[in-house]
């Protein structure tokens, strides 16, 4: 179920990349929706990576628990 849960995790944190660099890619400049929207996904990418932290060392602790 953790690995479920960190695998769609990643997945958002991707899209959210892939959405940025979009933006950033562009040649004209960034309108106000634009910037509010990248201010956004930099927000829930900062939010999310926490997240992803916590799952991996559940799943680390689980493991060394197993392994005992």
């Amino acid at each position: 179920m953790m690995k479920d849960q960190a695998t769609a995790i990643r997945r958002e944190v991707n899209q959210l990349i892939e959405l940025q660099i979009e933006a950033l890619k562009q040649e004209s400049s960034l309108t106000l929706s634009q910037l509010s929207d990248d201010y956004g996904r930099s927000h829930k990418i900062t939010r999310l990576y926490p997240e992803l932290d916590t799952i991996a060392r559940m799943q680390l602790d689980l493991g060394s628990v197993r392994a005992s």
